[in-house]
């Protein structure tokens, strides 16, 4: 996992970076099996409340690599894709490999904060916008590509887009595989915030959420994640069980003490 993915850990925050620099943290095979590995790594910790994902050297993420292009050029239709098998196979939960490279950070329960800089291109956009929120640097450049290469986009980039920017932005985005900026991106609803050092903003909003109360950020996520796809009804019954299994817990009592004694909170993880 090394040679493709790091995990740094600050107290209750952990930096994920994408480390392979020489190739703009192109996406193959062995990148898919370490953000995979990684997320496993974070969600059986408890400590942790934040994660900031971003990318080493000059970008953030390219793309898929240029070599499992070659190599699905050679392959007949409907054989194994590049060695991760046919991609209708579920082979994490509800997605594939590459699928689960941009799923898995709305699986991991707490806040994912994505760094963005350089080029988000293709697959690359498609992990950052697995994050919870994405804070980008001005100028960097974007692209659903996947039409580029005659492929619709398939890294789960469908189901976090519909929730993020108009149907027919998307779909514009799509078809044609422009290239847009970051500062197009906060227009459309696809960044959350265009910022001189994303890196450095990521991680001190990763370091507050990290001072909230735990079981209300990952409650939270829970929510903000299934909202989405459940009834008014449903919905307004799911934020009601949240909260009972919140309301007059060790960590709630904690929130409200240190807010009327005028102190930093001592959650317990």
């Amino acid at each position: 996992m090394q040679d493709r993915v790091a995990i740094d850990i600050d107290g209750h925050v952990a930096h994920v970076r994408l480390v392979r620099s020489d190739k703009m943290n192109a996406l193959d095979n062995g990148m898919f099996d370490a953000m995979a590995a990684a997320g496993k790594q974070l969600a059986d910790n408890p400590d942790i409340r934040a994660v900031v994902l971003s990318g080493e050297g000059r970008a953030f993420c390219a793309g898929l690599d240029m070599g499992n292009f070659a190599a699905m050029a050679g392959h007949a239709h409907g054989g194994d894709h590049v060695g991760i098998g046919k991609l209708e196979t579920r082979t994490h939960g509800i997605a594939n490999g590459p699928q689960y490279a941009a799923w898995m950070w709305r699986e991991l329960p707490v806040p994912v904060i994505a760094a963005i800089h350089g080029v988000a291109l293709g697959g690359g956009f498609q992990v950052a916008l697995g994050a919870d929120i994405r804070y980008a640097a001005p100028g960097t450049r974007m692209s659903v590509m996947e039409i580029k290469w005659g492929l619709i986009p398939d890294m789960a980039g469908t189901q976090l887009m519909r929730h993020l920017a108009r149907e027919d932005v998307v779909r514009e985005l799509s078809y044609t595989g422009r290239i847009f900026s970051a500062e197009e991106a906060l227009e459309y609803g696809l960044v959350t915030r265009v910022c001189a050092d994303p890196l450095a903003e990521a991680l001190e909003t990763a370091r507050y959420i990290a001072t909230r109360n735990p079981d209300a950020i990952r409650a939270g996520k829970q929510l903000f994640n299934q909202a989405p796809y459940l009834q008014a009804e449903e919905g307004l019954l799911l934020e009601s069980r949240l909260q009972d299994g919140i309301i007059g817990t060790p960590n709630q009592i904690e929130a409200v003490m240190a807010e009327m004694e005028k102190r930093p909170a001592k959650f317990k993880s």
